[in-house]
């Protein structure tokens, strides 16, 4: 039987028991799967035992982005389908193994690649993208970067889904965690526009079984969509398959069923030395950047301009300021300079070209002078010019905060002591204050698990290494710089009038630990606020054993 009690058909359930699936899940030697209605025509499925110790690929397959967590699986399996994802849980399952998922592998912790892992399924050759007829929708398979689904949407159809800007990043814990992106204060964040997904579950007995859930349905199967629109990696089951089709959209074409982006955008990124930066300088441009965007944080306000202040460590040379505007956006070069304007009012060091040497000479020399570029020309530079795609073997932390309201003057003082600190000597440490609210403030908070729906501004605290004998360093800087930027508020960014807590992708396992969070809000309550103890009873009803855990997991109530 089908979900809904229909006839069998590509969307039917497909379960195995946990003692039955364990052979063809060792070796994964599974039936070729059919190719989806509205599917191109595909080589055949990727099949391939499974990668275990000695193998020359295991090391490679055991590590993510984060060059700092490594786990020692016994097995590795490279899926490339729904079935095989199934055989693979049932078999764990039963052998009672720890699962963990890879789609990208950018988890900024340990949650998959850890010592108590005993399986990885890498879900990186699962990642088609193509319009599904008989869902009216566009489906994304986890594995799929994000610069794969860009181009295919907007090659093949002319849309988009508002997802976030480095190219390399897996959809599979993007969706899950409530990405968002470029297009966020027009489009809203990648959620707002999820309407199904296709999850391998385990029940409380030990089955596996694939379940797909839609935003009309009701019950149980909308609450494990709710889950997935900003609840998370890891805690529910594998996200095997994700689609997309706005909520107002209607009709079969498919190039209604999602927003369109611009043609053209218009970019500018500036840049202050920090040779000539003064603290004053400094405090204004932070000030101001607050201001902005506590002005102009409502729906429907300036949507097509967002704007990134990167608050780069004195070593590495500069401060830059990237901004893009929709070229759709009516007199988009007045809005620019406008919002320029307004950003260097009062300051008295002036922004200039970034030098061969800078860090951020890459992306911000090419748009001292603002110029318009094709969407999908804009998305690509500006997606694979960052620290993660030019620097790819790196070690790092990261810690966040949605602010509702500006940085105080004693919080910009903070700021500037600690990115002007002699113990640090890394280009790579830096302060990313990114624009948010507008279209994304449009949601109610409880409508999706990702709660973040009143913020003008996310903050990204971040330092990348390449070295172990640099971790301490690296982060005794990072946990000093954002406890003190949130001293008065326990060492995190706790919601009240001015924060609103933090962003479960970039995920902090120090927001447990009562050293570094000294506050009474715990760490769940940090990413999900009031939606928590939904989150809590899908967990229960859809993962009632917990198999699906980490070290920052829903969990059972």
């Amino acid at each position: 039987m089908s979900r809904h009690g229909k006839q069998p058909s590509r969307r039917t359930v497909l379960a195995a028991a946990g003692g039955a699936a364990g052979a063809s899940a060792l070796g994964l030697a599974q039936p070729a799967v059919a190719a989806p209605a509205g599917a191109a025509a595909e080589q055949p499925p990727f099949v391939t035992p499974a990668v275990r110790p000695g193998d020359a690929r295991f090391p490679d397959l055991t590590v993510g982005l984060n060059q700092r967590w490594t786990a020692a699986p016994d097995r590795v399996h490279l899926v490339s389908g729904t079935e095989q994802v199934v055989a693979v849980v049932a078999e764990a399952a039963a052998a009672k193994r720890r699962v963990s998922v890879r789609s990208g592998g950018h988890c900024y912790e340990d949650f998959v690649y850890n010592a108590g892992i005993d399986v990885i399924v890498d879900m990186s050759e699962m990642n088609r993208v193509y319009f599904d007829a008989e869902m009216k929708a566009f489906a994304v398979e986890p594995g799929a970067t994000l610069g794969e689904v860009y181009d295919r949407l907007y090659r093949g159809w002319g849309v988009t889904v508002p997802g976030g800007m480095c190219y390399s990043v897996g959809a599979g814990g993007h969706v899950a965690g409530g990405g968002w992106g470029l297009l966020c204060r027009r489009d809203g964040l990648i959620v707002d526009h999820l309407y199904a997904v296709e999850v391998v579950t385990v029940d409380g007995t030990g089955s596996a079984k694939a379940v797909i859930a839609t935003r009309e349905d009701t019950g149980h199967l909308h609450d494990l969509w709710w889950a997935h629109t900003g609840g998370g990696g890891g805690s529910f089951g594998i996200v095997t398959r994700y689609w997309f089709r706005s909520p107002k959209a209607q009709g079969d074409e498919p190039s209604g069923l999602l927003p369109k982006p611009p043609a053209e955008v218009l970019v500018s990124a500036l840049s202050w030395p920090w040779a000539k930066m003064t603290q004053a300088d400094f405090t204004t441009l932070v000030r101001n950047f607050g201001a902005w965007h506590e002005a102009h944080g409502a729906p429907g306000d300036t949507g097509g301009l967002v704007s990134l202040l990167n608050l780069n460590h004195r070593s590495g040379g500069e401060i830059g300021l990237l901004t893009q505007v929709t070229g759709d956006t009516p007199n988009a070069e007045g809005v620019l300079q406008d919002y320029l304007d307004f950003i260097g009012r009062g300051m008295t060091v002036a922004p200039e070209r970034p030098s061969e040497n800078s860090s951020e000479h890459g992306p911000l020399a090419n748009f001292f002078v603002p110029r318009r570029w094709s969407w999908l020309k804009a998305t690509h530079y500006l997606g694979t010019s960052n620290q993660v795609m030019t620097n790819p073997v790196l070690r790092g932390d990261e810690k966040s905060a949605y602010h509702r309201r500006a940085f105080t003057d004693r919080q910009i003082a903070t700021l500037y002591q600690h990115l002007r600190s002699g113990q640090l000597d890394n280009p790579m440490a830096q302060v990313v204050v990114s624009s948010y609210g507008a279209q994304v403030n449009a949601v109610p908070s409880a409508a999706t698990a990702q709660g973040h729906r009143d913020s003008v501004f996310k903050v990204l605290y971040q330092t990348n290494w390449t070295e172990a004998e640099d971790d301490a360093v690296n982060l005794a800087w990072l946990r000093a710089l954002y406890q003190e930027t949130y001293e008065d508020k326990g060492g995190v960014p706790v919601p009240d009038e001015q924060t609103s807590g933090c962003f479960v992708n970039y995920c902090d396992i120090d927001l447990g630990d009562a050293r570094y969070n000294t506050s009474k809000v715990p760490w769940h309550d940090l990413y999900w606020g009031a939606n928590y103890p939904h989150l809590q009873q899908v967990k229960a009803y859809w993962d009632p054993t917990d198999f699906f855990r980490h070290g920052q997991s829903v969990r059972l109530p």
